[in-house]
């Protein structure tokens, strides 16, 4: 060999080296690159997560004195937390500032104000009003409500405080015999008002206004009729009206009595509850934010929460569940806008709860003594306490407060459901809206699309993967494999439009024919074989080995073809002439037009290119010396497969199912398009489903960025890859023992 032949060769190796190592370092890079982009996305996923776990805080802010007299009625702080204000029960109203300003300081006295008239009994408000209404030793009553108005003098906000008369400044009449009231609880809607009182004398009155706009003043103008309330407790500690006008409590002791007053002619006594805690006594009632539930304080610290609960075709207030506070609940002050309250305890306690998440979120222990007040700002992010004549603001933290565990992953007892229940609803048109965030409907989704889909596409992909690969011959698969893996390529938006809106009407009209078909075909196949089985040696010539299969296209048409014809026929001969009805009415099974059927089959479509391609190169792959030694070692063809080539192939083909499941698990478009999205946790082939992928795509656009709803659409987002991780690295675990048993094959 000469020396330039040696040159030449020690330079083409040289590159070769050099080539070897660019890519070595190439392909690191990238897989390196690949990690990091994974953990990236993990960590911000995290990062977005982590705030729905915070715990509840609170720090304090300002302490000072209030030149007060008589006992606190109410108390509060206006929407941008810079004036509270204090209702004493002899209608002396005082508005103070909570932050510093150009004008005042904090605790300065802003504006003072008088009831005027003597005052027997005060009616604070329901979570959500700002009007309190206070009754006179004439029976009669004058509702009342503090009002900011805001301007911006020199580009500078300025709230200026006053107290206002929303029903007017004329006493309505709650008690036509003129007696003092003792007891008072008002409620308005948009065109009526209801006051219901407990005289000194003992008696119970009901004062309904009904409001009509004078055309030509524009003024509403009130009429009232007074109803007597019947079978009052002798001793009324405590009175609660809902804000729908259908219901009053009346609290005697530890007993509850419940009126419906819906029919006002006749107004009846429904039920009588104990609602004690065992072995205590109650302390405080108040309402939850939406009126639907009661919360009962007791002096041993227990708060219970009440709603009402359909039994046997009538609903009734249920005890739902308990929560503990630190010491005697002296105070119940429920958040505005969210199933929060606070509670604080004769000690000087203050305890955060939030009744959906059933959870304590915050204890602490406040010097000073018994609370006078309590109040939580409208924004839920500013406390406001009164100790005797000293008022304490503490700024709050607590964002998140419906997020937990079993808010998350256990059933939940919402309001109005009769048990509890695994629900997916976030948003509501009310801002007393309980969310409804349990991930287990979707999550149970994710896992019923993907069964579905696998189901239809497993047996198809692999059994037609083994064909293509051993027995079809070269050059008709030449066509056949670039065909079916073309079809991956198929825009998901398409096969999802293609099955919400073309394949669940022919589904729907044609199920008895769907059916008959997963029956035909297998049978039609059969005999087709047995058919060619029979056939002279002279005709099996003339069709080329191995492209058998293409007799198969006719008879699949055929069947097909036939099943859809003879559907009507079947359906009016067995099912009444409405399969759909059938089910529902016979059977008891619900049915909806885009169902976990359909899903199955246009989901099916889109994985089955991933299974086949990929088990179809393991099948392919199999050394041909390994099924060359069993065919001539004796054994058939089918005995080869079977024994040899599905064992030696099975780390790919196993490969193959899990990435198909990995699709199917992620998939969006055709569950967004084809499922009607309805999170309910039910295995009916015929029912909807909503999945984690399909219900961040829905609902992301419209949450808000940062609450409560938004980051659980991360943590949704999180789950799924964790959940896919978990499932790949599973795989690639059972992956590489099977390519160790059979590596010796």
């Amino acid at each position: 060999m000469s020396s330039e032949s040696i040159h030449l060769i020690m330079a083409g190796s040289r590159k070769r080296r050099i080539k070897d190592t660019l890519a070595k370092y190439g392909v690191t890079t990238g897989g390196t690159l690949v990690l990091v982009a994974l953990l990236l996305i993990f960590f911000y996923l995290l990062y977005v997560v982590k705030p729905i776990f915070n715990g509840a805080s609170m720090e304090p802010l300002a302490t000072f004195s209030l030149p007060v007299k008589d006992k606190t009625a109410w108390i509060g702080v206006e929407e941008q937390n810079e004036i509270g204000y204090r209702f004493s029960d002899k209608g002396e109203v005082n508005f103070f500032a909570l932050q510093d300003d150009a004008r005042f300081k904090v605790g300065q006295a802003i504006a003072q104000a008088q009831v005027p008239g003597e005052i027997s009994a005060v009616a604070i408000p329901t979570p959500g009003k700002a009007y309190l209404a206070y009754g006179f030793s004439d029976g009669k009553a004058l509702v009342v409500e503090p009002r900011f108005k805001v301007s911006y003098p020199g580009d500078v906000r300025l709230i200026e405080p006053q107290l206002s008369y929303p029903f007017g400044e004329a006493p309505i009449t709650v008690d036509p015999e003129g007696k003092p009231l003792s007891q008072l609880v008002f409620e308005a809607a948009k065109d009526k008002m209801v006051a219901a009182a407990l005289t000194q004398d003992g008696r119970g009155v009901m004062a309904v206004l009904s409001g009509e706009e004078n055309f030509i003043s524009g003024e509403v103008e009130w009429t009232s009729q007074s109803y007597p309330i019947p079978a009052l407790p002798r001793q009324v500690d405590q009175m609660l009206l809902t804000p729908n006008l259908r219901i009053l409590l009346v609290r005697s002791g530890n007993r509850l009595s419940v009126y419906d007053i819906q029919n006002l002619n006749d107004i009846q006594l429904r039920s009588v509850l104990d609602i004690n805690a065992p072995d205590a006594n109650v302390t405080q009632l108040a309402l939850l934010a939406g009126a639907s539930s009661i919360l009962v304080g007791n002096d041993n610290g227990v708060i219970s929460q009440w709603f009402e609960v359909a039994k046997g075709g009538k609903r009734e207030f249920t005890y739902i569940r308990d929560f503990k506070s630190d010491g005697a609940v002296a105070q119940l002050t429920p958040e505005l806008f969210r199933k929060g309250f606070v509670a604080g305890s004769q000690d000087g306690a203050i305890n955060f709860f939030h009744a959906t998440g059933e959870s304590r979120l915050l204890g602490e222990k406040i010097d000073g003594g018994a609370f006078n007040g309590l109040a939580i700002s409208p924004r839920n992010n500013l406390l406001l306490l009164q100790q005797g004549n000293k008022i304490k603001t503490f700024s709050v933290e607590n964002e998140h407060p419906e997020v937990t565990w079993s808010a998350l992953w256990q059933e939940v007892w919402y309001e109005g459901y009769p048990e509890p229940m695994y629900v997916w609803q976030s948003t509501s048109a009310s801002n007393d809206f309980e969310p409804k965030l349990s991930l287990i409907p979707i999550s149970f989704g994710t896992l019923k699309a993907a069964f579905y889909a696998m189901l239809f596409a497993v047996p198809l992909g692999i059994a037609g993967a083994i064909y293509t690969a051993y027995f079809m011959s070269a050059g008709m698969r030449k066509f056949v494999k670039p065909t079916v893996e073309i079809m991956e390529a198929l825009p998901t938006v398409i096969l999802g439009f293609l099955a919400g809106l073309w394949l669940a009407p022919i589904v729907e009209d044609y199920l008895p024919g769907i059916f008959m078909m997963l029956i035909m075909l297998p049978l039609g196949m059969l005999l087709t074989a047995l058919a060619w089985h029979g056939l002279p040696g002279k005709l099996k010539q003339c069709v080329p080995e191995g492209s058998q299969a293409v007799l198969l296209i006719p008879v699949v048409l055929f069947i097909g073809w036939l099943a859809l014809t003879l559907s009507p026929a079947v359906e009016h001969a067995f099912f009444g002439g409405d399969t759909r009805s059938w089910l529902t009415n016979e059977m008891g099974i619900k049915f909806d037009q885009r169902n976990s059927l359909v899903v199955g089959i246009a989901m099916g479509f889109a994985v089955i290119p991933t299974i086949f391609s990929i088990a179809e190169d393991a099948v392919f792959s199999v050394p041909k010396h390994l099924t060359q030694g069993s065919l001539a070692l004796g054994a058939t063809p089918w005995q080869t497969l079977t024994r040899v080539v599905i064992l030696t192939a099975s780390p790919g083909i196993f490969s193959a199912v899990m990435m198909g499941l990995g699709r199917a698990v992620g998939e969006t478009m055709i569950v967004l398009m084809a499922t009607g999205n309805t999170p309910i946790m039910d295995f009916s082939m015929f029912q909807g489903l909503r999945t984690l992928a399909a219900n961040i795509a829905v609902e992301m656009p419209e949450s808000e960025v940062g609450s409560s709803h938004y980051r659980v659409l991360f943590l949704a987002a999180f789950v799924l890859f964790v959940f896919t991780f978990l499932v790949n690295t599973l795989a690639e675990f059972v992956r590489q023992r099977l390519r160790e048993k059979y590596s010796s094959l």
